[in-house]
């Protein structure tokens, strides 16, 4: 999340990247990530605990308290979101706060109950390039749309991908994953093509709106072509 919200810090700032007001934003942001977080394993513990991959973390190995990780998941989180108003803007501190509610309100609830859980969870992943280039002072735009939908699309493949690997630990979790009824990885296999896919053009577009130069441009279609024929391979 900080990389990305600094990537579109930069982009957003034309030709003069101010640092000091990049600082307040990623500190901003680190907040909001790190209470976003601990809201996630808060809600999910009882999931944790279950999955080998998860079963050391804090709350399901006795380590911290429900309660007293709320309590954290809460300070902080409030506390970032007011950061950024009072440092940044309220725009910023605005797509911050939707970035916490959608993951935690929405996505992780959503992980029990619907295979399409991951495309929810794509939001607030790319919410964050947003908020950097808001708090650049870039206005909301086509510009900052194509980049909402890099990053959006380019998640896709990544949590599918892991959501295979774990399909074991998924399933022993309880959660609904593409992945956990997908025996011999195809349906998620052509799932994770179809938005590799989809991704390579929409790669392109910052370049045809003028955001970043020739450089850009022919290091994402590299780059692109790379992750679809890795997806075919898989």
């Amino acid at each position: 999340m900080l990389l990305t919200a600094a990537a579109g810090f930069y982009l957003g700032s034309g030709a003069h990247v101010d640092v000091r007001l990049l600082a307040h934003t990623l500190l901003g942001v680190a907040l909001v990530a790190a209470g976003t977080n601990a809201f996630n394993q808060v809600l999910e513990r009882d999931v944790d605990r279950r999955m080998r991959r998860t079963e050391r973390r804090p709350l399901p190995s006795g380590r911290i308290g429900a309660r007293a990780a709320g309590l954290f998941a809460g300070v902080i989180s409030l506390a970032g979101v007011a950061y950024l108003a009072l440092a940044v803007n309220l725009l910023t501190a605005a797509l911050a706060g939707l970035t916490l509610a959608s993951y935690v309100l929405l996505y992780t609830p959503l992980k029990r109950k619907t295979t399409l859980n991951t495309l929810i969870g794509a939001v607030p992943g790319a919410l964050p390039i947003v908020g950097g280039w808001t708090a650049a002072g870039g206005a909301l735009g086509s510009a900052v749309a194509a980049l909402f939908w890099i990053l959006f699309l380019w998640q896709l493949p990544h949590f599918l991908a892991l959501a295979w690997i774990y399909r074991e630990d998924y399933r022993r979790g309880g959660l609904a994953m593409l992945s956990v009824d997908d025996s011999e990885g195809r349906h998620t296999g052509r799932m994770v093509l179809l938005y590799a896919a989809a991704l390579l053009p929409v790669s392109l577009l910052p370049t045809l709106l003028g955001v970043t130069g020739a450089f850009y441009f022919f290091g994402a279609l590299v780059l692109g072509l790379a992750y679809a024929a890795a997806s075919i391979a898989r």
